[in-house]
């Protein structure tokens, strides 16, 4: 009988990575397919898309298909794409800015986002013309733009007290756009009017169909393709613009490209399920203590906690309350306060 002695074993992974990848991005809505308040098996969820894509004939209940197919399946995907796209636009927010704190809630692009999307659709304001995806991405570049412009006016620049300039000016720009979009609200907007979209603006998945599928996928697509194009330059942005330019990086035009992505996706996610808040702030930093700071690993790894994250949002927002379906942001808002409170906590503490 032998033993090995001193000789270190290397474990190989069970299976590649793109492997695991592959079957998360497939299993996640899946399972957000099959759970719910009145759950679904996994083989039912199997034999209705069998019956749908490939006309498989399985003897189901019409009302099962009709709940896999048009409700939950749906309303998975597009809650994958949207915790992707707005994790994403996060990361790419808090690198360019530096600011642990950035994302599109904090910095008042979603408040921006809501407010073109409630002006083109209850006021009807360019109705007919400007749909509502094109008015929550003027109003999300417009809070962007005014956020930006009131940082420089009140003396942000490069370094730690430019940065919290950006988050002032951001949480200002975005109690603006909020009293913009409840003052619309309340003069243009019947009752029954104002309840529905008070109800969306806290992030509500409830009336999402396939139809909006696409447009979050491409939205979601979009953002993660120009983060992904721009890893090297992210790279080097987290050392600051100054050294970014030293290392031949064309600051001003990745800059723009980079927040023109993050505008759009962020705008098509408002305009299909209504603010979530919290998700491009928490689920960057999740990503960082999983796989460190290079956006080689950050930018995918961000983008699959997001899909799972906000899957699962959406089914414990289906179950928490029996019989009621809760918004999502609300789901979001009690999971990201506390984890802000730990970031703002251990920020006092490195500093």
């Amino acid at each position: 009988m032998t033993a090995d002695v001193g000789v270190p074993t290397v474990r190989r992974p069970l299976a590649p990575v793109w492997l695991w990848v592959s079957l998360l991005i497939v299993a996640a809505p899946l399972a957000g397919t099959a759970l719910g308040e009145t759950p679904i098996p996994l083989s039912t969820v199997w034999q209705a898309l069998a019956n749908q894509m490939l006309g498989a004939g399985y003897p189901l209940d019409p009302i099962d298909q009709g709940i896999v197919w048009a409700y939950r399946l749906p309303r998975a995907l597009v809650a994958g794409a949207c915790g992707a796209g707005l994790a994403i636009s996060g990361l790419v927010l808090q690198t360019l800015l530096r600011n642990a704190l950035a994302d599109p809630y904090l910095l008042g692009i979603s408040a921006g986002a809501s407010t073109g999307a409630v002006t083109v659709a209850v006021a009807g304001i360019g109705a007919g013309f400007v749909p509502m995806s094109a008015g929550a991405l003027l109003g999300a570049i417009a809070a962007f733009a005014l956020v930006v412009g009131l940082a420089r006016l009140s003396g942000g620049g490069p370094g730690a007290r430019g940065a919290a300039q950006i988050v002032l000016a951001g949480i200002a720009g975005s109690q603006l756009f909020n009293a913009l979009t409840s003052f619309i609200i309340a003069r243009s907007a019947s009752a029954e009017q104002a309840r529905g979209i008070m109800f969306w603006l806290l992030g509500n998945l409830s009336g999402v169909r396939w139809n909006d599928v696409g447009l979050s996928v491409v939205a979601a697509v979009t953002v993660l393709g120009a983060a992904a194009w721009h890893i090297r330059a992210l790279d080097a942005f987290a050392f600051g613009t100054e050294s970014a330019a030293s290392l031949g990086v064309p600051v001003r035009r990745v800059q723009a490209v980079l927040i023109l992505a993050t505008a759009m996706a962020t705008a098509v996610m408002v305009s299909v399920t209504g603010a979530i808040g919290f998700v491009g702030l928490v689920v960057p930093h999740a990503a960082r203590f999983l796989v460190g700071t290079r956006h080689a690993r950050l930018v995918p790894v961000s983008a699959l906690i997001g899909m799972v994250f906000l899957i699962a949002a959406d089914v414990i927002a289906r179950m928490l309350v029996p019989g009621q379906t809760l918004p999502i942001g609300v789901v979001t808002a009690l999971v990201g306060a506390p984890a802000f409170a730990v970031i703002l906590i251990r920020g006092r503490s490195a500093s």
